[in-house]
């Protein structure tokens, strides 16, 4: 757990609200969208999500002796990813029942219950014992949690010595040209994308507004550092649309 008092306001998206409230809200839009989370994830970035994910997924180096906890894990990219590519046991771990229920559907579907477990389980505190885990991933996941010194703590925490910790995650796009394009699409083609694939043009507004709200490159390198991860590392993609931080304990 982060050592700092709780804040009495988070963001979620342009709006301040409590943290408790920030979890609640969340929680519901990730209800909403669960059922067609991965065609909206397609639609939104035109595919190229998958080639980050693929990108990221490499750079965790997946081994059969491995242990990976995949953090807020969604409907299983990045554990499915892992496992394709002979990584150890995963424990895929999400606080949203309804991401979970795809992340199942797809894990039998794929013959992947034998070697991953799913758990219910809030990013900032979760029931597994220290130096639990090899490698910890989290993708775009981290910008929703509430606490999110809390999160990199936690990471810390349950990871052996030797153990890497990565963070797939939007950033600050470095492309001038691409800015004003990549605002158009975020704030004008996502909600209305939203509205008629999923019926649900607030949940896509809040996304692309919480982009705007997380920490840059360098600030989240820092954050990582201060939760005790040494040699931290930003590898920025697709001309800083995304961007993959980094680090061991020691």
């Amino acid at each position: 757990m982060s050592g700092n008092p709780a804040p009495a306001h988070v963001d979620f998206g342009y709006r301040q609200v409590s943290p408790a409230e920030k979890r609640v809200l969340v929680h519901d839009v990730f209800a909403r969208v669960a059922r067609r989370y991965d065609l909206m994830n397609d639609l939104m970035s035109l595919g190229v999500h998958r080639a980050w994910k693929r990108r990221f997924v490499a750079s965790l180096g997946p081994r059969p002796g491995l242990h990976l906890l995949d953090l807020a894990g969604g409907t299983g990219d990045v554990a499915f990813g892992w496992l394709a590519r002979a990584g150890g046991f995963t424990i895929l771990a999400d606080v949203n029942p309804a991401m979970l229920a795809v992340a199942h559907t797809r894990a039998v579907g794929r013959g992947h219950l034998g070697n991953l477990a799913l758990l219910c389980a809030d990013a900032e505190r979760l029931p597994l014992p220290d130096r639990a885990v090899d490698v910890i991933g989290i993708a775009f996941g981290l910008r929703n949690c509430t606490d999110k010194p809390a999160v990199l703590a936690e990471a810390r925490r349950m990871l052996r010595p030797g153990g890497r910790f990565a963070c797939l995650e939007f950033s600050r796009v470095e492309v001038a040209a691409l800015a004003p394009l990549y605002d158009a699409w975020s704030f004008t083609v996502l909600p209305r994308l939203g509205a008629a694939v999923a019926g649900d043009a607030e949940s896509y507004r809040y996304l692309a507004e919480s982009i705007r709200t997380f920490p840059d490159a360098p600030t989240l390198a820092g954050m990582m550092a201060a939760a005790g991860f040494a040699r931290v590392r930003v590898d920025r993609l697709s001309g800083g649309i995304a961007a993959i931080h980094s680090g061991w304990r020691l």
